[in-house]
C-alpha cells in the first residue's frame, strides 16, 4: 500500500511540483493546504502516514506550531520543508522532534530519501513502543515471577532465573550468562538487580551479579562458577554480605 502523504505548503507552484514528484515516486497524496489551522483539521480527518510541512505558512500559525498540534493528536511523522536554514529556525523545529528536514529548493532524490527514512524510523519507533508496553505489562503483572524476558535476535526470549549463572556489566550494556548462551542487552546493573527477585542472586562486585546456586568454589577474593569455571572477582564492599549469604562449615 502506498504511503499516504499530506502536503502543507503556502507556495502554490512549489506545492504542485511536490505533488507531481510524489505521484511520480509512487506515493499517495492525501490532500494539501496552505495554512496551519486547516493542516490540523486535514491531518485529523485524512489520517495520513506522513506530513510534509512548510515552516512558513499563511495565517497566524507557523508550520512548527501546526506540527505540534498534529503530533499531539496523531502519531504521525513530520518532515519540514523550508528555505530557512538558520540556527534559530532549526532550534524551534527540533522541539517538535520532526522525522526530517529538507531545505528548498531540493532534488527529488533528497525528498524521496527523507520520506523513506522517516517512514522506516517511525515504523521502528512503533515496534519499540509495542515491545516497551509489553515488557511494562509483564513487569506489572509478574512481579513475583522467576523469569525474565530479554530481547534477543528481534524477539523476546524467556529466561528462567535458575538458568542464569551471572550478570556482567560492559559499559552501557549488560551481559546475562547462562550455561549455553550469552545475552547482551542495553541497560544497567541496577535495572537487572530490580528484575532478579528472590534470595539466590547477589551483587559481588560493581561489575558482577552472581547466582549463588551456581558457585562451584571460592578462592581468596574470587568466585569460581560451575561448568564454565569463570573466575569472578569479589569486591571489597561486597565481601561481608557474601559471607552472610553463604553456608560455611
Amino acid at each position: 500500500m502506498a504511503v499516504k502523504i499530506l502536503i502543507i505548503e503556502d507556495d502554490g507552484i512549489i506545492r504542485k511540483d511536490i505533488e507531481k514528484s510524489l505521484k511520480k515516486m509512487g506515493y499517495d497524496v492525501a490532500g494539501h493546504t496552505d495554512n496551519g489551522t486547516r493542516a490540523i483539521e486535514l491531518a485529523h480527518e485524512l489520517k495520513p502516514d506522513l506530513v510534509l510541512m512548510d515552516i512558513m505558512l499563511k495565517g497566524d500559525m507557523s508550520g512548527i506550531e501546526a506540527a505540534e498540534f498534529i503530533k499531539r493528536d496523531r502519531d504521525v511523522p513530520v518532515i519540514y520543508l523550508t528555505s530557512h536554514s538558520d540556527d534559530a529556525t532549526l532550534a524551534k523545529a527540533k522541539i517538535t522532534e520532526p522525522h526530517g528536514y529538507v531545505i528548498k529548493p531540493f532534488k527529488e532524490i533528497d525528498l524521496h530519501t527523507s520520506i523513506e527514512m522517516a517512514v522506516h524510523k517511525h515504523s521502528k519507533e512503533k515496534e519499540l513502543k509495542v515491545e516497551f508496553d509489553l515488557l511494562k505489562a509483564l513487569s506489572k503483572y509478574n512481579r513475583t515471577a522467576d523469569y525474565l524476558f530479554i530481547k534477543h535476535h528481534a524477539k523476546l526470549t524467556r529466561i528462567n532465573h535458575g538458568d542464569i549463572y551471572y550478570v556482567e556489566a560492559l559499559k552501557d550494556y549488560v551481559m546475562i550468562i547462562t550455561r549455553d548462551h550469552k545475552y547482551t542487552i542495553h541497560g544497567t546493573m541496577k535495572d537487572v538487580e530490580r528484575k532478579l527477585l528472590g534470595s539466590t542472586f547477589l551483587r559481588v562486585h560493581r561489575s558482577f551479579i552472581v547466582n549463588l546456586d551456581k558457585i562451584e568454589s571460592i578462592i581468596s577474593s574470587e568466585l569460581i562458577m560451575q561448568d564454565n569455571h569463570r573466575e569472578i572477582p569479589i569486591g571489597g564492599l561486597y565481601k561481608d554480605e557474601l559471607g552472610a549469604r553463604i553456608n560455611v562449615l
